[in-house]
């Protein structure tokens, strides 16, 4: 008798793929089908000098060095010495802020931001640790700017480098480059963040709302009108700002923000837990407070206003609150004062 055996169908190429694809996803591990982009568990917005040197080789890691005037660096400071792998974007000359309507360090328009971003390598799905030089509470704003504008884009995966170029550096093993690294240019696509930028309006429902805290992030002269910023039109402080003075809240010891305890009793005595916008005199300062604020205390209904008073003092129709004297303009008259 003959034997019958059942015809058996043939697999499909699509059977075929798909038999192909389950046999590739079991064999990678767990950590590598989270994606190359995905973020550490242990990303925070400020990351020490070793978490960067355990991720510096991750996919999708960029460094973004962003020296400038400010810190007295720049290109030549990048070149002469840089974190390697790192990109530089001058943050002083490259376009982070731009005069609009004569009004100068404005934030600059969407298309252009996303120009500025891609041309530097990046896109929404990098992981972006800004490094400032790491030697002032000023240069921690430019960081802190840097940091607010990527996040206003609509960018999730942001740090900080806390202690910046210097804290890097001050461990001789740690490897440095020199040379300039040209970054591959991306298509960037913003999906702005609106949540955290407060516009001109914002500021003035804030004067007469009290559910709302206006914190002057400026030092204490600029608050009271007796000392000026020759960008703002006028001496004196927005009615109804508290004063958190940007360098009260840096350690200059360590050039690194003070401990996170500290942070929130500095901040607590003035400024109650509720919505705040943040100001300066162009943006700069402010963007520390708003980043101590929202990133570090968490107090995500922080908002930044980045026309602070260069903005607002350019309308001679809005409110200024000063403690200016008519002494204090005899003074400056003489060339004894501001």
């Amino acid at each position: 008798m003959k034997k019958i055996f059942a015809s058996r169908p043939l697999l499909t190429l699509r059977q075929l793929a798909t038999a192909f694809t389950l046999m590739l996803a079991a064999a990678v591990p767990a950590a590598a089908a989270e994606g190359p982009h995905s973020t550490p568990a242990d990303a925070t917005p400020l990351v020490s000098v070793d978490w960067l040197k355990a991720h510096l080789h991750d996919p999708g890691l960029l460094v973004l060095d962003i020296r400038s005037a400010i810190d007295g660096g720049g290109t030549k400071a990048y070149l002469a010495g840089h974190i390697p792998g790192s990109v530089h974007s001058d943050y002083d000359k490259d376009g982070w802020r731009v005069t609009r309507h004569d009004v100068a360090f404005m934030l600059p328009s969407v298309p252009q931001l996303e120009k500025l971003i891609g041309d530097l390598g990046i896109d929404e799905n990098s992981r972006v640790v800004v490094t400032p030089a790491g030697v002032s509470y000023t240069d921690f704003g430019s960081a802190a700017r840097v940091y607010w504008t990527l996040k206003y884009l609509g960018m999730k995966e942001l740090s900080i480098l806390d202690g910046g170029y210097a804290a890097w550096t001050a461990d001789s093993s740690n490897p440095v480059e020199t040379g300039m690294k040209t970054p591959s240019p991306q298509i960037f696509t913003a999906q702005v963040d609106k949540a955290i930028l407060a516009q001109a309006p914002d500021v003035e429902r804030a004067i007469t709302d009290k559910d709302v805290t206006l914190v002057d992030s400026r030092s204490t002269s600029y608050y009271t009108g007796k000392e000026k910023a020759p960008t703002a039109a006028a001496y004196g402080h927005i009615p109804g700002a508290v004063d958190v003075d940007n360098a009260s809240l840096y350690d200059t010891a360590t050039n690194r923000l003070k401990p996170k305890a500290e942070l929130a009793k500095l901040v607590n005595k003035v400024a109650p837990d509720q919505p705040a916008v943040t100001y300066c005199n162009t943006g700069h300062w402010a963007a520390i407070d708003w980043f101590v604020l929202s990133e570090v205390l968490g107090r995500k209904n922080t908002r930044l206003y980045a026309g602070s008073m260069a903005e607002w003092s350019h309308d001679p129709k809005r409110p200024i609150a000063s403690s200016r004297t008519k002494l204090d303009d005899l003074k400056k008259a003489l060339g004894l004062g501001q």
